[in-house]
């Protein structure tokens, strides 16, 4: 099993199958409650980002094909070592891959232009993986709290950000 299969599989159990809860703006195609049509999120492909995607009918091998495409390669997650990659991919399904590379960037010590190249990659591979990680989730864990949506969704949030460790070991391991 390939590391995108791998952290694929956790993420999608992360993110569930339907949900249309009208109080998360993901759910909406005008990206804010009220705004456009509810067609909720389906392994977490929003209707906020996929505005013209049939979510209640997607299946997960459209899902597979969709975090492949624009959230796994776009933070060149084959690039990364697999513990690191899981983290930042989850986060990129989440915040956009923009934000998750910004966060890596700056636990690595890069400059955050969100383009993982040769300088980001390199100071990756120089730091010590675990205070990288560290770094990492602290970072995505300020942004969601920060958030106005935190006080409905926080506590599913922070179970989710304090398993990942958990599956990041995992990945590293075989």
């Amino acid at each position: 099993m390939s590391a995108f299969e791998k952290a694929f599989a956790v993420v999608v159990g992360h993110e569930g199958g339907l949900s249309v809860t009208p109080a998360d703006p993901g759910n909406w195609t005008g990206g804010a409650c009220g705004m456009g049509v509810c067609r909720g999120t389906k392994y977490g492909i929003s209707a906020a980002s996929y505005p013209g995607l049939d979510i209640p009918g997607l299946t997960v091998a459209d899902a597979s094909g969709i975090y492949r495409r624009d959230y796994w390669d776009r933070v060149r997650g084959d690039d990364l070592p697999p513990p690191l990659a899981l983290l930042v991919f989850d986060a990129a399904v989440n915040a956009g891959p923009g934000a998750a590379t910004r966060w890596l960037q700056r636990a690595a010590g890069t400059a955050p232009d969100g383009m993982i190249g040769p300088a980001t990659l390199g100071a990756i591979h120089a730091k010590d993986g675990v205070a990288l990680m560290t770094e990492f989730m602290a970072q995505r864990l300020v942004f969601m709290a920060g958030l106005p949506t935190w006080r409905t969704f926080g506590n599913g949030w922070a179970r989710r950000l304090c398993r990942l460790p958990y599956d990041a070991i995992a990945m590293g391991m075989g």
